[in-house]
């Protein structure tokens, strides 16, 4: 169960949306996506966003967006191989989204609780991945009924085809999925075509197809060119 969701999140999960984020927000999770900072780097970043939901947003907006600057930086410092930092952070980032769908569900919140779960899944114990692994795809799907083009919820669902071994995953019906996401029906940011571009190579590469995985490599890298994932996958492709 742990491999599984490890795979599904490879790529780390999606934060965006049909809700507009702020500047102050894409500040930090573009800095996430970029790869070039450490932590301790990215704390500013995390400290201003913070302040700016403080200072700009009240109620279930303010709660949600407290529990994305939380994801980001359990991000940063999964990154960093500093774990126990990491889980404090998604388990805050988990407490700020229920405290959010309790005012008011939404499809944003539901994805963070779902993202904030499913980051765990990688770093935390068998046990604890058996009692909440299954959490992250059925908060997807609450987000979705909220809002059927909801892309960060759409991804963490159909991301588990591209990702997942068999009979847990399917890399032709993840290309299959994920190209569906392309097709203007789905609201996606820029982190969500990343995401896409890079689970579509990804299925590609399983199935051996180097040159068709290439073609979306340079997608996603045109996107955030100094992403280790990305990169990683090129690696392969001239291999």
């Amino acid at each position: 169960m742990k491999h599984v969701c490890s795979l599904v999140l490879l790529l780390a999960l999606p934060v965006s949306g049909l809700s507009a984020l702020p500047d102050y927000f894409i500040s930090l999770r573009d800095a996430i996506y970029a790869q070039e900072l450490s932590a301790d780097d990215i704390i500013p970043l995390y400290q201003e966003a913070a302040r700016m939901a403080g200072e700009t947003l009240t109620g279930q907006e303010l709660y949600t967006m407290l529990s994305r600057c939380e994801y980001m930086m359990g991000r940063a410092y999964q990154e960093d191989q500093r774990k126990e930092e990491a889980i404090r952070c998604y388990e805050n980032g988990v407490a700020w989204a229920e405290k959010a769908n309790a005012e008011m569900p939404s499809a944003d919140a539901y994805e963070m609780l779902a993202s904030n779960i499913g980051q765990q899944c990688m770093i935390r114990s068998v046990p604890w991945v058996m009692a909440n692994g299954l959490k992250v795809e059925e908060n997807a799907k609450k987000g979705l009924r909220l809002n059927s083009r909801h892309a960060a919820c759409m991804y963490l669902i159909a991301s588990r085809w591209a990702f997942g071994p068999s009979p847990f995953g399917n890399p032709r019906r993840g290309i299959t999925e994920l190209s569906a996401m392309l097709n203007g029906t789905i609201d996606l940011g820029k982190d969500d075509y990343f995401n896409v571009y890079s689970g579509i190579a990804y299925a590609h590469l399983r199935l051996k197809r180097k040159d068709e995985a290439a073609v979306w490599i340079v997608k996603a890298l045109e996107l955030y060119p100094t992403n280790k994932f990305a990169l990683g996958l090129l690696r392969e492709t001239e291999g």
